[in-house]
């Protein structure tokens, strides 16, 4: 694993936890700032994928 797949999948965490959390208090901002977060951190693990494939590949 590279440091953008873990750098991606643990954004990826926050940002849901940042999500479920903005749903359970009632908090429209909270949770769209989740789900973009947790989207920012899909791209960052699916470039690192893809580098590691590169790589790999080589």
């Amino acid at each position: 694993m590279n440091k953008d797949q873990v750098k991606g999948r643990a954004k990826e965490a926050a940002g849901k936890i940042k999500e479920v959390t903005g749903k359970v208090v009632g908090n429209k901002q909270m949770e769209v700032d989740g789900k973009l977060e947790k989207n920012a951190g899909k791209v960052r693990s699916v470039v690192g994928d893809a580098l590691h494939d590169l790589k790999k590949a080589k």
